[in-house]
């Protein structure tokens, strides 16, 4: 059970004794100690002096802080946000918009990407496409309204969509930025990162994966891949296993 109590040296219901950064999974409602000492972070509240957590996710203890950062987030959005979002209706002057919310998103004609008829929605923005757009305003019921005027603003003709939850954002932007920097420097893609969570990835194939197996830039980047991915799959067993004890 992930109970600072369990991560103690002498087994007691003080915490964990050192300043080392402490994982584990946890589920709502779980018992995680004591709070005296501690200080609470996301995910968790104190009842009758014992902290418990709010949230499925991973605790983590850093210094007398804790907090737990959890597996799934939803979106909310936020006015001045950049994010990507498909269209999945229309009316004469409106355009809804998928984008990872709660509620569909609304961009009025006016804020669109170009003039056009009354009526005439589906000859600039059809059904099924994506868009790169900005929050405007954001109502009481975390409804929005996304506007395409601004400075590379647009319809995405190519490329590629992907998505992480919006929580992990930080891990691949990296500090200051420069995870996402190396990213697009060896990858020489253009690489767009929304708030929401999505990713519009664009660039030549051939300058992702040289058409050369033996080229240096294709060897280079496998190994990275490699890396990465023995690097991800060992995180998650080593949590699985921390969960699970």
């Amino acid at each position: 059970v992930a109970r600072l109590d369990n991560m103690t040296e002498k087994k007691n219901a003080a915490g964990p004794q050192d300043k080392q950064r402490v994982t584990r999974l946890v589920a709502p409602g779980e018992d995680l100690g004591g709070l005296e000492g501690h200080e609470l972070g996301h995910g968790v509240i104190a009842i009758d002096g014992r902290i418990r957590a709010t949230k499925n996710g991973r605790m983590n203890v850093n210094g007398n802080t804790v907090s737990i950062e959890p597996r799934r987030t939803a979106y909310v959005p936020r006015p001045g946000d950049l994010v990507i979002g498909y269209v999945e209706g229309c009316t004469n002057n409106i355009w809804f918009v998928d984008i990872g919310a709660p509620f569909n998103a609304i961009l009025p004609m006016s804020l669109g990407p170009s003039k056009a008829d009354f009526g005439g929605t589906r000859s600039v923005i059809d059904i099924g496409e994506a868009i790169l757009c900005r929050v405007q305003e954001v109502e009481e019921t975390h409804s929005s309204v996304v506007t395409m005027k601004g400075m590379g603003l647009r319809k995405i003709r190519s490329g590629a969509v992907e998505n992480i939850d919006p929580h992990l954002l930080g891990r691949l932007i990296g500090k200051q930025g420069k995870a996402l920097r190396q990213l697009k420097e060896e990858s020489e893609c253009r690489v767009i990162v929304g708030d929401n969570g999505r990713l519009w990835i664009d660039g030549d194939f051939n300058a992702v994966v040289p058409p050369d197996p033996n080229h240096r830039l294709c060897q280079a980047s496998r190994a990275h891949l490699d890396h990465r991915a023995q690097s991800l799959q060992a995180s998650h067993a080593d949590s699985c296993q921390q969960g699970v004890l």
